[in-house]
């Protein structure tokens, strides 16, 4: 308990250390030793998102501001910053512009938002993110309005910095009133940005066009001044209050823009193109803000289908956020979601999530024109597996053949609900892969809003994706068979390798043994070659590849090792497994096991607990499915 003051205690000694108040001629020092606290909103942003660190991976940049939060929108979101936030900071045109994020349901499109504005509030907290306000000012803005536009260049050009904007009523009024115009000694302070405290995070939702009131984006008059200053005009009688006026200097959220009613977006088209928005009596009113909203492609198609709508659909910059298309990284959303459940005591056995993931991705995957691919394929070569007779360039061809491609299919919240239901079932404490896909199965007879060729559709990949797991688990089972697997793997690939470079080089093989000389052994290369698909005429190009690496790696210093080459390492694990497969059959289907069966067994079902995850339950329910499955 002492432990959580002494740290609650801490925090507010932190919070109250980030505090500073000056006079306006204090802050103007402050800027000239660091310019950047004059940066505007969007390059807040950038500035933020950067300073988080960016890593260059197959020539694609991953910001890791989005990595513990957003999975497998590495493409969507590279365009988003260097499209939008990049060019918005370099204060280009596009600044001017509503960011639009426009993609199917649960695609992320609300987190991305979430995760700037919770960016921001922290930023805000650093020194390279300080944001300094007028004191007083209802809107936070920017201390460098109070100096005169004829002024301006001159500073401007001594500072190193822009200047943007006018004084808003309230500040004009207080610098005439309570400074007599002396702007020097108008005092700022250092503001944090809060979306809880209502300073630069505004976000508006819409609801019924009928009680929705213009007020709650631009602010209203306080009625009850009104006696007492006697004039609407006067700045004291109005509540500076709205969302955009909250949002100043830094980012206004709009929910679901698209179903506002239209006489609430009008007051965009000003704030987007000038920067300034219009309120009560007064002159139009500066802004400093970056405006993002977030819409589906239904209503967006709807949206632009509507004449009137095209002044404020040029001032748009729409990103498209489509659904993840990577296995693995479907995984990490579903375990993301769960994990911040409270069902945290109930098992969920390996490759259960995978299960799920791969019926999601391939809902969502367009049928490519490429000859033989299947969806089966291209899911494997979107999650990064290699497949016999595709090349990298493939991949990146099939990427750039439909614009829209995970703008449709099942979204990971239908999933999830549907994981949910097979977690909360009586007395489960452990869920595997195959009571997943029969809860997903079971809710597309449940779905209201699926037409029956998208349920057939469904229900075949269902199919797949079960056809995937089966072929996992008779791997995880063989691979458990196998004692000191590792070690038997590495003798075979080193077995293997001497006979290749006895076969390339045009040599005999030395028997350990008997020192006898020896020709390639053609029928143990070919074993394990054919678990791979490589044809006979296939076989040459194989190993002198296999070759050409090992000298490589020579040349190197490296070594050349089993787990190096992919598709080697696939092939031996296979021959292995064939080897096994009797063992394994008979060991798993007998159910009156002898003791040494039974012994086996039990080695077994320790091996998948200690080294591959699953629990009592489903390592025995594993050993009697594949079991089934070898029989059939």
């Amino acid at each position: 308990m002492d432990n959580i003051l002494k740290r609650i205690s801490q925090y507010r000694s932190e919070e109250e250390q980030l505090a500073w108040s000056g006079t306006f001629a204090e802050y103007l020092n402050l800027v000239r030793e660091k310019p950047h606290l004059a940066m505007t909103a969007h390059s807040r942003v950038y500035e933020m998102i950067k300073s988080a660190g960016v890593e260059t991976v197959d020539g694609q940049n991953r910001y890791m501001f989005f990595e513990k939060e957003i999975f497998g929108l590495e493409r969507a979101l590279e365009k988003l910053v260097e499209e939008y936030f990049h060019s918005s900071a370099r204060r280009l045109d596009v600044r001017k512009r509503i960011l639009l994020l426009m993609g199917p349901v649960s695609g992320g499109k609300s987190t991305i938002v979430t995760l700037l504005k919770k960016g921001l509030e922290q930023f805000s907290r650093t020194e390279q993110g300080a944001v300094y306000a007028i004191e007083g000012c209802p809107m936070h803005e920017e201390p460098l309005h109070l100096i005169p536009h004829g002024l301006r260049p001159e500073i401007e050009k001594e500072l190193g910095v822009k200047i943007e904007g006018n004084l808003c009523p309230s500040c004009q009024m207080r610098l005439k009133t309570e400074y007599g115009g002396r702007i020097e000694e108008m005092r700022v302070e250092r503001v944090l940005i809060s979306e809880d405290n209502r300073v630069g995070i505004g976000t508006f939702s819409p609801s019924d066009p009928k009680s929705q009131d213009i007020a709650d984006l631009t602010g209203s008059i306080d009625f009850s001044t009104i006696t007492e200053y006697g004039s609407e005009s006067d700045p004291r009688a109005y509540r500076f209050d709205g969302e955009l006026n909250k949002a100043n200097r830094g980012l206004m959220e709009f929910q679901e823009m698209l179903k506002c009613d239209e006489k609430f977006l009008w007051n965009l088209l000003s704030l987007t193109q000038e920067g300034n928005f219009k309120a009560g009596r007064f002159a139009l009113i500066s802004a400093d803000e970056l405006i993002v909203a977030h819409t589906n492609e239904t209503e967006y198609k709807a949206f632009i289908a509507n004449k009137k709508n095209e002044a404020l659909q040029s001032r748009m910059i729409v990103m498209p956020i489509p659904y993840n298309l990577r296995v693995s990284d479907e995984e990490k959303i579903y375990a993301k979601l769960i994990g911040s459940s409270d069902m945290n005591h109930v098992h969920i056995a390996p490759h259960a999530l995978r299960a799920a993931a791969m019926f999601s991705i391939m809902t969502r995957l367009k049928e490519s024109k490429k000859q033989g691919m299947d969806p089966v394929k291209k899911m494997r070569m979107y999650d990064g597996e290699s497949i016999e007779g595709y090349k990298a360039a493939d991949v990146k061809e099939m990427q750039n053949e439909f614009l829209d491609e995970g703008m449709s299919g099942v979204d990971p919240r239908y999933v999830i609900n549907r994981i949910s239901s097979a977690l909360i079932r009586h007395d489960m404490t452990c869920i595997n892969a195959l009571d997943v896909l029969r809860a997903i199965k079971e809710g597309m007879d449940q779905h209201p809003s699926i037409t029956k060729e998208e349920r057939e559709r469904n229900l075949n990949f269902i199919s797949l994706a079960r056809k995937e797991y089966d072929s996992l688990a008779k791997k995880e089972v063989q691979k458990a068979f196998v004692y000191s697997f590792e070690e038997s793997a590495k003798t075979l690939f080193e077995n293997y390798l001497d006979n290749v470079e006895a076969y390339c080089n045009w040599s005999k093989i030395r028997d350990p043994l008997t020192g006898e000389e020896m020709d390639p052994d053609e029928r143990l290369m070919r074993s394990i070659e054919e678990q791979i698909g490589i044809s006979e005429n296939a076989k040459k190009a194989f190993r002198e590849e296999i070759l050409i690496r090992m000298s490589s790696y020579a040349r190197k210093g490296k070594t050349f090792e089993y787990g190096t080459h992919d598709r080697l390492r696939e092939a031996i694990e296979k021959k292995l497994f064939a080897d096994l497969k009797d063992v394994v059959k008979i060991t798993t289907s007998t159910k009156t096991p002898d003791e040494t069966q039974l012994k086996k067994m039990n080695e077994v079902i320790k091996r998948l607990i200690d080294e591959h995850g699953y629990c009592p339950t489903c390592a025995n329910e594993l050993l009697r499915y594949v079991g089934s499955l070898l029989n059939r």
